[in-house]
C-alpha cells in the first residue's frame, strides 16, 4: 500500500514530471537522519551541507552568511551580483543586522531578484502590492538597511521587461571581475527560483537545459501552486498565480558560490521540504529535478535538523 504500487490507479499518474524516478527518490528519503552530512562523490569540494538546531539558529546563521559574502567582497574592492530569493526570508533580518553592525556600505552590491509573480504573459504585481516579492525585498533588506543599502539603480527585480536584461547585466559584471552569489531555497519540486522539473522535456540534453537564462509566463506546477499556498498565503490557493517571471540555470549554475536554505517545517512535527532537502543531497544531478545541481557547486546548504527526518509515518 505504497505511493509507487498504486499510483497506476489515481488521477496522479499524469501529474508527476515523468522524469522523476520514484524508488529513486524513495532509496534518498530511506537514509538514517544522522547520515545527512556524509559526503558524496558528486558533490563540490567546496559545498558543505550545515545543518541548525532551531528556525532562530537557521536565520541567524543564513544572514551571517549573506553578509559575510558582501563584506568579503567590499573589502576585497570586488563587485558582487547576488541572485536573490522571496523565500527563505527571514534571513535578512540578520544580513542587515551583521551589516550595520559592521558599518558596511552596499554600493559595490547588484541585486537581482530570482523570481516574481505574473500572469501568462509576465505582467507582474504593482511592486507596492503586499503578495509581491518586490514589496518584500524592499521591506526586508533594502529598505532596512537605509543609508548603507544598494542603490536603488543596481536593485533588479523580475518583470517583463527587465528579467530579460538580466543575462547581459551578470556577463558585464562578471567581466569586470564580479563575482556572482545565488541564494536559494529548495521548492517541493525540487525547483530553484520557479524553474520548474516539467520544462526539463523541452531540452534535449542537459546542456542545451543548462544554457536557459529565464522564462517569462513561466507555467508552474500544482504543487508549487499548493507549496505557496500553504506557506505565503495561509493556505488561500485563489490568491496563488500560476504563472511567474524566473531566472533559469543559465544564470545561477554559473555561479561562484551559492548559499541556501531549507526551513520548509510547520510544528508538530509536521513539514514539507523533508524530501526535497534528501532529493537534493542525494539523487545526484538531474534536469528534472532542478535542485540536484546546487551541490555540484561551491558554497553552504542550512537546513533545519528535523527536515532530515527519519521521514516516516506519523499522524498528526
Amino acid at each position: 500500500m505504497l505511493f509507487n504500487k498504486t499510483l497506476q490507479y489515481s488521477s496522479y499518474k499524469d501529474y508527476y514530471p515523468e522524469g522523476w524516478d520514484w524508488d529513486r527518490i524513495d532509496e534518498c528519503c530511506s537514509n538514517p537522519p544522522e547520515s545527512v552530512c556524509e559526503r558524496q562523490d558528486f558533490w563540490h569540494p567546496d559545498f558543505e551541507p550545515f545543518m541548525c538546531d532551531s528556525l532562530d539558529d537557521f536565520n541567524t546563521y543564513l544572514g551571517y552568511e549573506i553578509a559575510k559574502e558582501i563584506k568579503t567582497a567590499r573589502d576585497n574592492g570586488q563587485k558582487l551580483a547576488l541572485i536573490l530569493p522571496v523565500g527563505p526570508m527571514g534571513m535578512y533580518r540578520w544580513t542587515v543586522f551583521f551589516l550595520k553592525d559592521w558599518n558596511v556600505c552596499c554600493d559595490h552590491v547588484y541585486g537581482f531578484n530570482m523570481d516574481e509573480w505574473s500572469d501568462a504573459e509576465g505582467n507582474t504585481l504593482p511592486p507596492e502590492d503586499p503578495a509581491s516579492f518586490q514589496n518584500a525585498m524592499e521591506g526586508a533588506l533594502y529598505g532596512p538597511l537605509g543609508e548603507l543599502s544598494v542603490p536603488k539603480d543596481q536593485r533588479f527585480f523580475a518583470t517583463k521587461d527587465m528579467l530579460p536584461t538580466y543575462p547581459e547585466r551578470i556577463a558585464a559584471l562578471k567581466a569586470e571581475g564580479a563575482k556572482l552569489v545565488t541564494v536559494y531555497g529548495i521548492g517541493r519540486v525540487c525547483h530553484i527560483a520557479f524553474w520548474e522539473p516539467q520544462f526539463a522535456k523541452e531540452y534535449d540534453s542537459d546542456e542545451e537545459w543548462k544554457k536557459a537564462t529565464h522564462r517569462v509566463g513561466a507555467v508552474l506546477h500544482p504543487l508549487t501552486v499548493e507549496q505557496n499556498a500553504l506557506t505565503s498565503f495561509r493556505s488561500r490557493t485563489p490568491l496563488v498565480s500560476c504563472c511567474a517571471n524566473t531566472v533559469g540555470p543559465g544564470l545561477y549554475l554559473q555561479s561562484d558560490r551559492c548559499i541556501g536554505g531549507a526551513d520548509g517545517a510547520f510544528g508538530r512535527g509536521m513539514q514539507w521540504q523533508g524530501q526535497s532537502l534528501w532529493i537534493t543531497l542525494r539523487y545526484r544531478p538531474s534536469r528534472w529535478l532542478t535542485s540536484t545541481f546546487m551541490p555540484a557547486l561551491p558554497g553552504k546548504l542550512f537546513f533545519l535538523k528535523e527536515l532530515a527526518g527519519p521521514l516516516e509515518a506519523d499522524t498528526n
